[in-house]
């Protein structure tokens, strides 16, 4: 196994290299990199590593904002001192990290866990790393599709769309796909000027809705530029705020 390990604190770097080796001799570490530069520097010019280890806070910001420089496509272990936001960030996106002073049994579950991932396991998890940078609205999302990972431009979103916990992606183009996160996790991360969550069922972009219909009850029945996988009802209670949304300006 490759590792790369972004760490710019020379004793946890120490530390962690110690633990690995004495778990797994055969791991190789490809590397250090101690900030955002060097990191995304490092990725773009070298073969991908199997795993990356990395702390969060770097010396120039946070590990966060490799997101926002490069897709990155290997799956990655977060290592951190005790981190409220992080932490919770992590349980919500079902993302492994370690808590410094980092444990030889967890380090070890961890790299047991990793080796018996399949393709898609590795594909779904580094979608779901890549959507934890909190710097700013996303314009793009990472969805795994066979043997790659399709980056997505928000723009040609119509839809996100869930049935029976199973959610999918619906483009302008009429395509869809499976996605691996909730509509909640999803809609954390949407510029709520360009989508809004229209019920328990969809998430819809503003600028692919066509007509808006009065229906029963005082209920929308919204229609969409492609065809919809159901019908999309707005409620009574939300019925004002979705038709102020549609007109405003972002």
């Amino acid at each position: 196994m490759k590792v790369l390990i972004v760490e710019d604190e020379t004793a946890a770097y120490e530390n962690l290299i110690e633990i690995l080796t004495g778990l797994d001799p055969a791991i190789e570490i490809l590397g250090n990199t101690e900030s955002i530069s060097q990191t995304v520097n490092w990725l773009q010019k070298n073969p991908a590593p199997d795993l990356i280890f990395m702390d969060i806070h770097l010396s120039d910001g946070s590990a966060f904002s490799v997101f926002d420089h490069i897709i990155v496509e290997t799956p990655i272990i977060f290592a951190t001192a005790y981190d409220e936001y992080a932490i919770e960030a992590f349980k919500v996106n079902s993302i492994d990290y370690l808590l410094k002073p980092i444990k030889v049994e967890e380090l070890s579950r961890l790299l047991e866990k990793f080796k018996k991932w399949t393709h898609q396991d590795r594909l779904e998890y580094i979608s779901q790393v890549a959507q934890l940078a909190p710097a700013r609205y996303r314009d793009k999302i990472l969805i795994p599709y066979k043997d790659k990972l399709l980056p997505v431009s928000l723009k040609d979103v119509a839809c996100f769309y869930t049935s029976e916990k199973v959610t999918r992606v619906y483009m302008k183009d009429g395509s869809n796909y499976s996605y691996s996160k909730t509509l909640e996790q999803i809609f954390t991360s949407l510029n709520p000027a360009d989508f809004i969550r229209a019920n328990k069922q969809f998430i819809i972009a503003r600028d692919s809705v066509t007509n808006i219909t009065i229906w029963f009850d005082s209920r929308l029945l919204i229609t969409l530029d492609i065809e919809a996988p159901e019908r999309i009802y707005v409620s009574k209670n939300k019925a004002a705020e979705f038709k102020s949304w549609v007109v405003s300006k972002g």
